[in-house]
């Protein structure tokens, strides 16, 4: 459990940070920016989480510039594959509304998982990235950060009420 708990607590700094990064890039000021998530902006949180982390971690302002840096590198090849995922649950989406097709529904569904599977190296490899930024102590510090946030959603699961029974 412990690794996932560190990689949902590094998706949300990489997520931020991705934030950050896009909307720091003025040469795609021209583009329409990519669907909201979630209603959450671009890359899923706002540049308000940069700030949390960099409060929270006490990161100096070279360590924000590389942070930048890594996820300007990073952003140009996890951008298609957020808007490709996207079209896919666009794609899905009819067939709740409309005509039920199982064969195109596996398809898409198949496509969706390969693109998730694309997302989760990338993810992975901005992550690491991001964590050789920090010093040990903030590493410690992210650690017990991302670990306690592991025991609220273990704790959150725990009360979660049991399904319905099938009937």
């Amino acid at each position: 459990m412990k690794p996932i708990r560190f990689r949902l607590l590094i998706a949300a700094l990489a997520v931020l940070l991705g934030t950050v990064a896009a909307q720091s890039q003025t040469a795609d000021a021209a583009a329409p920016p990519p669907p909201p998530m979630h209603g959450h902006g671009q890359w899923g949180m706002d540049g308000h989480m940069m700030g949390f982390f960099a409060d929270y971690l006490n990161l100096t302002e070279a360590q924000q510039t590389q942070m930048k840096t890594v996820m300007q590198k990073e952003h140009p090849a996890m951008k298609p594959l957020f808007q490709q995922s996207h079209q896919i649950d666009l794609q899905l989406h009819q067939y709740v509304e409309g005509t039920y097709d199982e064969a195109k529904v596996q398809t898409l569904a198949t496509q969706k998982a390969q693109i998730d599977a694309q997302i989760t190296v990338a993810q992975t490899r901005l992550h690491s990235e991001l964590f050789q930024v920090l010093t040990p102590d903030q590493q410690g510090k992210m650690k017990d950060m991302e670990a306690r946030h592991q025991a609220r959603m273990t704790q959150h699961m725990q009360d979660a009420p049991p399904p319905p029974p099938e009937q």
